[in-house]
């Protein structure tokens, strides 16, 4: 019983680093597009960035298909 716990905990753990780090990339990913992508004209940095997400959605569409 008290290793099932142990590995309870151990998964519990994991998922919330993981979750951390994700986080934090992403928070640091869009850090960085706030500095370089147009860091003066905020509506076309956005809307470049909706358009990159875009454009790399539908080009991946595919490989996404796959995974799922």
């Amino acid at each position: 019983m008290k290793e099932r716990t142990t590995n309870h905990v151990k998964k519990v753990f994991y998922t919330l680093l993981i979750a951390f780090a994700i986080v934090s990339f992403w928070r640091g990913v869009w850090g960085l597009m706030d500095l370089y992508l147009f860091p003066s004209n905020l509506i076309l940095s956005f809307s470049l960035s909706v358009l990159i997400g875009v454009l790399i959605l539908y080009l991946t569409e595919n490989l996404v298909k796959k995974l799922v």
